[in-house]
């Protein structure tokens, strides 16, 4: 169980500190250069699932942060379960624990970041606790999101001839990895590679003659 909540702690707490810091320190829209145009703090705001996807409609919003809730509730069952076992896999735990702890920090941002910040423009920061209320209800915040890693910026003349032509844009230009996340996003994206590298020893089935 001290693994499961040492996990949990550390990505929250992590998480937040680094949101909130983009938030009241950084424009909507506004980039700081890292390491040159390879990893950059890219300050964008989402009303959806993880890495920017989206629900449409009035009740989208609502409905996603409803589903978000009722799905912790059943991996944290899930987490607790496994911490009262005692031959649990250490390895298990702390994927379940990584996948829970990115799962709150984003329900965070859609429960709170509308009760308790200003709108974020292209051209002012966001307050924490503003006079007359944040932007948003409850479970209509939106969550903030920030690292951009380029890893490939080619422009079509520049590409090889056998490279698909299908993989630039509009703008000639083919850049990966495009979508922008929050720490929340990579615990959830390294608790799942976890699950799906390690699931012959995580979900192993004994056979009848072991049992």
């Amino acid at each position: 169980m001290k693994r499961a909540i040492f996990v949990i702690l550390g990505v929250l707490a992590a998480d937040q500190l680094i949101k909130i810091w983009v938030k009241t320190h950084m424009y909507l829209g506004q980039s700081i250069q890292v390491m040159g145009n390879f990893f950059q703090l890219y300050f964008i705001e989402n009303n959806g699932m993880a890495f920017g996807m989206e629900l449409g409609g009035n009740y989208g919003k609502l409905l996603l942060s409803v589903f978000r809730i009722v799905a912790v509730i059943a991996i944290g069952y899930y987490l607790w379960k496994l911490t009262r076992k005692e031959k649990s896999d250490k390895l298990l735990i702390t994927a379940i624990a990584l996948i829970f702890a990115g799962a709150i920090g984003n329900i965070i941002d859609s429960i709170f970041y509308g009760l308790i910040f200003s709108q974020s423009y292209a051209n002012e920061v966001a307050v924490l606790f503003p006079q007359g209320g944040g932007y948003a209800p409850m479970l209509k915040g939106r969550v903030v999101d920030m690292f951009y890693f380029e890893i490939i910026n080619l422009h079509r003349e520049d590409a090889p001839t056998w490279l698909p032509r299908f993989l630039f844009g509009d703008d000639g230009r083919w850049i990966f990895f495009r979508p922008i996340f929050n720490l929340a996003d990579a615990s959830i994206t390294v608790g799942v590679g976890l699950l799906i590298l390690f699931q012959k020893r995580f979900f192993k089935q004994v056979s009848p003659n072991q049992s």
